[in-house]
């Protein structure tokens, strides 16, 4: 029966009579204690070194708990007496519990579930090397599942079309597309063409320094039109529009995700998809095969240049062999690449920021998995290409 009891100024309890006690006898191989008092936060520490004399008596074969006299009991004067129990258990001795109250039983259970259900030997030891690398190959694995998945949905979506309404048609809105062509497409002209120019010119001095020893100078043309019109135009272009572009788009979805206007978008009717992605990806398909076109130019202006200044090879001569050189299945085959490495940034870039989560720390996350997801996928479909057309003769 809970009692109210006076305090003096101090503030302490005048009631040392209700403090915890613990009686031992032991008669015949039976160890018996009697507990009396309340057995409460506040109160049990002062018998905590009696509970762990006994724990530590040895020679009796059964230990009887007497709880009759028990005032007031909860978890922590509960764990006291079960971890009493608990250590002549693991001696062999028989435990009896008698004259607990119905709340009492009850916490004792509950702490003995808690107790019983942590591990007793402490937290394991991490995994081998082999476990752990095998670990993180099947969470990559399956990480690559969802995305793949995250990204069909997004094709899906936008081949169907823009879904400015749901169920409302297939509303197009060229404003938000020219306005993404000239953000992604006209503002990347610049840093694309000097990029282009450099890579070309460093192709063009590289390849005269090395064909200088074979008296071929003249196939510096060749290597320059073929490297450059085949290969490097368009995945240099790709690279650049994944890092400039792709991070872009990542991070305005991203942020869009966390002030949780994507959802405002759901709520009032309108697709995600089609307010978001559509746009970009068409600004995206359509501006990477027209920088491409001026990054070709720009690379073979650069290996002009440094062949005219490195082999001595005029411009005029320089035009006449390129000619000769490259036809226009050399020129098409890295146009042919360009929408679809513009598809690939888009999507990645926009599944990457439909993930973001609430902070900021997720926000660079996703940003830089964006653009490293993009250049890697880039370069191994350049990849593919390239056995595809060896395969065809193209």
């Amino acid at each position: 029966m809970l009692t109210i009891r006076k305090r003096d100024a101090s503030g302490e309890a005048k009631d040392a009579e209700h403090r915890p006690r613990v009686a031992v006898g032991e008669e015949g191989g039976v160890l018996g204690c009697a507990f009396s008092g309340v057995w409460t936060t506040r109160t049990v520490a002062l018998v905590d070194a009696d509970m762990r004399k006994i724990e530590g008596k040895s020679g009796a074969k059964q230990l009887m708990l007497d709880l009759s006299h028990i005032e007031k009991m909860d978890t922590a004067g509960a764990w006291l007496i079960d971890r009493l129990a608990s250590a002549f258990e693991k001696k062999g001795v028989e435990v009896h519990l008698q004259g607990q109250s119905e709340i009492a039983s009850i916490l004792l259970d509950a702490v003995g579930d808690a107790v019983r259900r942590e591990p007793e030997s402490g937290p394991s030891g991490p995994p081998n090397i082999i476990l752990r690398a095998l670990e993180l190959v099947g969470r990559r694995v399956y990480e690559m599942r969802d995305d793949f998945f995250a990204s069909m949905n997004i094709l899906g979506a936008t081949i169907r079309g823009a879904q400015m309404k749901l169920g409302r048609g297939h509303a197009v809105n060229p404003a938000a597309i020219f306005n993404q062509i000239d953000r992604m497409g006209v503002g990347a002209i610049p840093v694309v063409v000097l990029m282009s120019a450099i890579v070309g010119a460093i192709v063009a001095q590289q390849g005269a320094y090395q064909l200088s020893y074979f008296g071929a100078n003249i196939f510096v043309v060749d290597l320059v039109g073929v490297l450059i019109l085949r290969e490097l135009g368009v995945l240099m272009t790709a690279i650049m529009l994944a890092g400039r572009s792709g991070s872009a788009i990542t991070a305005e979805i991203g942020s869009m995700k966390m002030r949780e206007e994507v959802d405002a978008l759901k709520v009032i009717g309108l697709n995600p998809i089609g307010v978001l992605v559509f746009p970009r990806l068409v600004a995206l398909v359509i501006g990477l095969p027209c920088l491409t076109i001026i990054a070709n130019f720009a690379a073979l202006g650069g290996g002009i240049v440094a062949a005219w200044l490195y082999s001595d090879i005029p411009p005029a001569a320089f035009i006449d062999r390129l000619r000769v050189a490259i036809d226009l299945s050399t020129i098409f085959a890295g146009l042919i690449k360009a929408p679809f490495m513009a598809l690939i940034i888009g999507i990645i870039a926009s599944v990457e920021g439909m993930k973001v989560g609430g902070s900021a720390e997720s926000l660079g996350l996703h940003v830089t998995a964006s653009v490293v997801k993009s250049i890697f996928v880039v370069i191994i479909l350049d990849g593919l290409f390239a056995m595809f057309y060896a395969a065809i003769g193209f």
